[in-house]
């Protein structure tokens, strides 16, 4: 006989009914009963590693709420060394978010070292990561490198007129990856800053002031005094020119065909391009009423073309 998955072994000859009712009865409660108490000791045998496991995430919790204490601190304190620094607000932004993330990064390890898991493999998994990313992104991240190195030395700032062998203009954008140039005609110019930060550039407008000079070939027959004067006389009228600085007009060279003269004269580095234009149209104006012949190139056929009537 089986009851309930309990095997019972009977006489031969068989018992009565209520003697078979009875047992079925006791084996029943006794299985009722066993149920209860195996359930029970699985689970005190549980309680231990329970246990243990709380008071991990407890601990890992403290650990977490005193470390994003201390992160903030310290964030705090790295955003006021960058101010006094005077770090461009993109790069400081990007500094600190940066340090930030690695700080974070640091505490989840130690807390997950704390509940258990095997902070090797992580750190592993991150670095093979790390290195495919990079590897796949490696001109990126040299244009990247070379606009956090551009944000951090200053050798420009936007607003300031650049001359490199990529391009010129007035600098409007300085990014992580590229840098932007509005042109003299507004057309706009985008370098990578890899390449901007690994070659020679002039800044133009770095400092407060800029020297203007200018030269104009005479011919050899025009007053050369007279020429002087009027160049002298044009650059001390110009209102723009500092007259506090030394104005000097000179003879630049003796050529084959003209005189070359020349003159120079101190201002703002803001009214440069203006005051050049300025002075260029009012030579030519100024020469050309006072009879003062401004040399040219002149091209003649050659004699053997020439016909003659």
């Amino acid at each position: 006989m089986i009851l309930r998955g309990v095997e019972i072994g009977l006489p031969e000859e068989g018992l009565p009914e209520e003697t078979l009712a009875v047992i079925q009865k006791e084996v029943q409660e006794n299985l009722d009963q066993l149920r209860p108490n195996v359930i029970l000791e699985t689970m005190k045998g549980w309680i231990p590693d329970l246990l243990a496991f709380g008071i991990k995430l407890l601990i890992a919790l403290i650990i977490f709420a005193v470390g994003s204490r201390i992160i903030k601190l310290i964030y705090g304190m790295l955003n006021r060394s960058f101010q006094r620094m005077g770090l461009e607000s993109s790069v400081k932004k990007f500094l600190l978010s940066v340090l930030n993330a690695a700080m974070y990064c640091v505490l989840c390890f130690i807390i997950a070292g704390q509940i258990g898991v095997n902070s090797a493999s992580i750190v592993a998994l991150l670095g093979s990561a790390s290195i495919a990313i990079g590897l796949a992104v490696q001109g990126s991240l040299a244009n990247f490198a070379g606009g956090v190195l551009i944000l951090m030395v200053k050798p420009f700032r936007t607003g300031d007129y650049i001359v490199s062998e990529y391009g010129e203009g007035t600098v409007h954008t300085i990014g992580l990856v590229y840098t932007v140039l509005n042109t003299i005609d507004y057309k706009q110019v985008v370098i990578p800053n890899g390449t901007l930060a690994n070659s020679a550039l002039t800044n133009a407008t770095a400092m407060s002031k800029r020297r203007l000079d200018l030269t104009v070939s005479i011919g050899y027959d025009s007053d050369l005094k007279r020429a002087k004067q009027l160049l002298k006389q044009l650059y001390y009228d110009h209102p723009s020119i500092n007259k506090e600085e030394d104005i000097q007009v000179y003879v630049d060279s003796l050529g084959e065909n003209s005189v070359v003269i020349g003159g120079r004269g101190w201002l703002s580095a803001d009214d440069y391009w203006n005051t050049r234009w300025e002075l260029i149209e009012q030579i030519k104006l100024t020469f050309d009423e006072e009879g003062i012949e401004i040399a040219h190139n002149q091209l003649y056929g050659n004699r053997k073309d020439c016909k003659t009537d």
